[in-house]
């Protein structure tokens, strides 16, 4: 029963998730990509891609094939589609990647990249939709954590929507007026809806569950998170549906951008709100490096959303934006990831190992397959790199970005080679390691879902 509650292949999402973090963060290191760059240069466009796609996406699907049964208790509708559609978003991606490196004159041109990425990644996310709708569509009506994550999805649709008109159109398809307006203007639509509501607000529906859980917090279902749930899909509503309106009728995109903020904003102070109460109600006195460093990763979001309202009411977005864009990635996003994986790769190691002699014979407790004092001074490293490094892109000071960037780079092997030891049992002393009826877990799936 235990064992049934895991999904066969979020490890390899988690895995693959990872090593597109290290790639992105190397690329900045030598120097590929913004700042090095222009905003818009091919050369970004692989740096944000890998980021976007190959890190926090990958991370997200991953995290949701293992908690939206949680979240619903319900089983996963397939344990068999996560694997063909992680390698169909990994050779999309690696197909768009290439394509990219077209542009900026790395590789020879070749338009049939882009039509093939565009399809790939189509279906692998489709299949992502197909899998967890489906799941979700079983437990219906949903709770309020479940429709954060149901309204994720819709975002990841739309964000995928526009990305594959976007490559289209690099692969010389799709020209219709609307469609050509559409990619003059609508790259903030793709980048909001993904960012913003794909990767963030999905993130504040999961975070409301996985902070209950691992802080043991009476769960927060009252006015203000439902709050927090129709004022973040209102805002959505406003980019993605009003954005594209506002488009097709010529009207003026920043004032849609403007009421979307408008509400947006007061969407995360009702979120802010919820977490501080999270924290004081919480059973648990000692708060875990988990959570702790999720707080952290939650003072970033909160200093990115004050420092955006700032930069606009002064008219400087243009000239920060790339800053601002950094921290909601790295130190957020980023960081509220890193701080996850964590935990949730020591939850599930150990219920896949010690699930199934749990009562039968001694085994060690969750927090024993980690070794926090060790972590802890590599998230904070990362965490304070982060800081560092969008200062230097505020005050375009290139080459020690790049030094930040290192040190960043350095604090994210540290913790992957946690999650390592983690999931070898590395950590787990000798006497209960291994006990009668378990077996050493696989680095990138686990054995008991079936």
């Amino acid at each position: 029963m235990i064992g049934a509650t895991l999904s066969r292949w979020t490890l390899s999402y988690f895995a693959s998730a990872v090593a597109f973090l290290l790639a992105a963060e190397a690329l900045m290191v030598l120097g590929f990509g913004y700042p090095g760059s222009a905003l818009r240069s091919p050369e970004t466009l692989v740096l944000v891609h890998c980021v976007a796609i190959g890190w926090l996406s990958l991370l997200m699907c991953g995290a949701l094939f293992q908690f939206v049964p949680v979240l619903v208790a319900k089983p996963i509708h397939s344990n068999t589609l996560p694997l063909p559609a992680l390698l169909l978003i990994l050779t999309g991606l690696g197909a768009l990647i290439a394509g990219f490196l077209q542009l900026a004159g790395y590789l020879p041109p070749n338009a049939s990249v882009f039509m093939a990425a565009s399809v790939l990644l189509g279906a692998g996310f489709l299949l992502v939709l197909w899998n967890l709708g489906r799941t979700l569509a079983a437990a219906w009506p949903l709770n309020l954590p479940a429709r954060f994550v149901t309204i994720g999805l819709a975002s990841v649709a739309a964000t995928v929507t526009f990305g594959v008109l976007f490559t289209l159109g690099f692969a010389g398809e799709a020209q219709g007026p609307f469609l050509l307006e559409l990619r003059a203007r609508g790259l903030p639509l793709h980048f909001i809806a993904g960012l913003g509501g794909w990767l963030t607000f999905t993130a504040i529906g999961v975070s409301h569950r996985l902070l209950a859980m691992f802080m043991l917090s009476p769960e927060l279902e009252g006015a203000s998170t439902r709050w927090t749930f129709y004022l973040g899909t209102l805002a959505l509503a406003i980019v993605v549906i009003g954005g594209v309106v506002a488009i097709a009728v010529g009207g003026r995109l920043d004032v849609v951008l403007l009421g979307a903020g408008l509400v947006g904003l007061a969407c995360l102070a009702l979120y802010a709100r919820d977490v501080v109460q999270l924290y004081r109600k919480r059973v648990r006195p000692v708060i875990e490096l988990n959570s702790r460093m999720a707080g952290v990763a939650l003072g970033q979001l909160a200093a990115a959303a004050l420092l955006t309202s700032a930069a606009a009411a002064l008219g400087v977005v243009d000239r920060f934006g790339g800053a601002l864009v950094f921290l909601v990635a790295f130190g957020w996003l980023s960081g509220l990831g890193l701080a996850k994986l964590y935990k949730i790769i020591a939850f599930v190691t150990w219920l896949e190992c010690y699930g199934p002699v749990l009562g039968k014979t001694p085994t060690p407790r969750v927090q024993d397959l980690v070794v926090e004092p060790r972590a802890r001074r590599w998230f904070w490293l990362y965490f304070a790199a982060v800081d560092a490094a969008t200062l230097c892109l505020a005050l375009e000071a290139t080459l020690i970005f790049r030094v930040a960037a290192a040190a960043m780079l350095l604090a994210t092997a540290a913790i992957a080679l946690e999650f390592i030891r983690t999931r070898r049992l590395s950590n787990v002393k000798a006497a209960l390691r291994l006990p009668t009826g378990t077996r050493l877990p696989r680095l990138l799936f686990t054995f008991v879902a079936s």
